[in-house]
């Protein structure tokens, strides 16, 4: 597929790490350990690809290279059943008694759109999906805190909440007093929550507005409520 489509944005979930595996009690230290060895594998093109590097960068060649053998369903069986030394797969494998010793790589769900599209007039919807897939993602990963502040240590509580881009800051009725208000990283609420107090803000809020969305993919309609809020024809 390299060429044919074109990233447009990490979508967060869906992550996988992609890696060599052996038995918990394996002589089996390193990768090179696994050199001309026989390993077991669903995705047998990934595994050629890399193992073949570590033959070359080994110079075995012929009948010494490293044997790699399709295995589909249960692949964490093929250690134990005597199919291979080593396995290629997914992170579930710690139950079967496996255990890590690289990491070939880490994938995720992806956003992607064709390089040389055949049908050019969808681009603009095409963003326009973009954007707002964009904002949902902001959305799950952001949160809104607002909290009052005295003028003179307003500089060190945005040194902790810079924003995404900057923060929002009014006037109110105490004199030399404002409201700020911010986007701050969920994860990090809590902390940032402390560090505020620290530096002297009061009545802070942190909002949580879970974002409820589903999306329908067929010929007619293109449909992502409520943050998305799109319906177009095909």
């Amino acid at each position: 597929m390299d060429g044919l489509v074109t990233e447009i944005l990490k979508l967060g979930f869906g992550k996988c790490s992609l890696q060599v595996q052996v038995p918990e009690d394996s002589s089996f230290k390193t990768v090179d350990d696994l050199a001309g060895k026989r390993i077991a594998s669903s995705f047998r093109h990934l595994s050629r690809d890399y193992f073949g590097g570590i033959d070359t960068r080994l110079q075995l060649e012929g009948e010494s290279k490293t044997r790699i053998d399709y295995v589909g369903g249960s692949v964490e069986a093929a250690c134990a059943l005597g199919l291979a030394d080593g396995i290629e797969s997914g992170d579930t494998m710690r139950a079967a008694g496996l255990h890590a010793i690289a990491t070939l790589l880490e994938t995720e769900a992806v956003l992607i759109k064709s390089t040389t599209p055949k049908r050019p007039q969808f681009a603009p919807l095409i963003d326009k999906i973009t954007r707002r897939i964009e904002g949902v993602i902001a959305a799950s990963k952001y949160v809104v805190c607002q909290y009052n502040i005295s003028r003179d240590k307003l500089a060190a509580a945005t040194q902790i909440t810079p924003g995404r881009r900057a923060p929002t800051i009014s006037n109110i009725e105490e004199e030399n007093w404002v409201a700020v208000s911010v986007m701050i990283e969920k994860k990090k609420s809590a902390s940032v929550m402390d560090e505020l107090v620290k530096a002297g803000a009061e009545d802070t809020i942190v909002t949580f507005k879970p974002v409820m969305w589903y999306a329908r993919f067929n010929r007619e309609a293109i449909a992502l409520d409520p943050v998305l809020n799109i319906r177009e024809e095909f």
